[in-house]
């Protein structure tokens, strides 16, 4: 596979850690996090994956070592299923935290909620 899909998914993942990083909004450190989550699910399906790769699963008469030399790797895929969830948890408590921090100060502007401690 092309090296291009691995540095975009890279320049992703550095995209939204400077979100984080150098940003004072807090949906900009928001939207950084699930830059992040995002880059992170594609780079564990670019591992799992295999050229011309098939389903992994057993067909009747197929030896395990026959499959293994086709199959994509299921683990991955099951961790980035895992990770889809756990990222939209955490999309929801962000938000929902986000929210309640626009109630109490007015602002998404980080350096103004220090300033006010309210």
């Amino acid at each position: 596979m092309s090296t291009a899909i691995y540095i975009l998914a890279v320049s992703v993942l550095l995209g939204g850690l400077y979100a984080i990083v150098a940003k004072k909004n807090v949906v900009k450190i928001i939207i950084g996090l699930l830059a992040i989550d995002y880059a992170a699910n594609l780079i564990l399906v670019l591992v799992g994956y295999r050229k011309n790769g098939t389903a992994p699963i057993l067909a009747e008469g197929q030896s395990p070592a026959e499959l293994a030399k086709t199959a994509v790797d299921p683990l991955p895929q099951a961790m980035v299923l895992t990770s889809i969830v756990i990222g939209l948890g955490l999309t929801a408590l962000l938000v929902a935290l986000a929210l309640r921090i626009y109630e109490r100060y007015g602002t998404f502007d980080t350096n103004r909620i220090r300033r006010l401690r309210g």
